[in-house]
């Protein structure tokens, strides 16, 4: 079986390869991209885009959307993480964290999967967490280097795709999509 996963982020994809390695699927990437809406809601934003896409892929496909959610910051920056991160990037957000005493933040992770004829199905990973007080590590992608999932020492920054996929929002939406395939396939 293959299935496409939907994303212009190579960091998304390798993470997602290292998942669906072990399972018999061939994972390709789509990376001709996808409007994304303004929305308050990452399941809002993903759902308009699988339905944009179910016109474009005829393969079973995923895509992924995810955000930061910084309790301090009132939920910022949220459904706009990928906006911000390009705009103000880890050192913006650390310095609006500067006074901040309550640095819990936890990723969340969206993947709408679909097959031809078929009803979207929803999978939703969370990682609970920190902001760190500084840059951490030079792996991975976005805020990554000022994130610590609770039960680790290190960022995400810091972490191998492995290490990371064993705490992560997406690793944990993407357990989630496996197990469902593996009760299909």
């Amino acid at each position: 079986m293959e299935i496409v996963f939907a994303t212009q982020n190579k960091g998304k994809f390798r993470e997602a390869k290292e998942k669906f390695g072990g399972i018999g699927v061939k994972l390709s990437q789509y990376d001709g991209g996808y409007p994304e809406i303004q929305a308050d809601d990452l399941i809002d934003v993903a759902i308009y885009g699988a339905r944009y896409l179910s016109r474009k892929i005829d393969k079973p496909f995923f895509l992924e959307d995810a955000g930061l959610f910084i309790r301090s910051l009132n939920g910022f920056p949220g459904v706009y993480s990928a906006y911000v991160f390009k705009k103000i990037g880890c050192r913006g957000i650390l310095k609006l964290m500067e006074d901040k005493k309550d640095r819990y933040a936890e990723f969340k992770s969206v993947i709408v999967y679909k097959e031809r004829r078929k009803r979207v199905k929803i999978f939703i990973g969370i990682c609970q967490g920190e902001i760190s007080y500084e840059e951490r590590g030079t792996k991975g992608f976005g805020f990554d280097p000022i994130f610590i999932p609770y039960g680790a020492d290190k960022t995400f920054g810091e972490m191998d795709v492995e290490e990371k996929n064993k705490y992560s929002h997406r690793g944990k939406s993407i357990d989630m999509l496996i197990r469902y395939l593996e009760g299909s396939l």
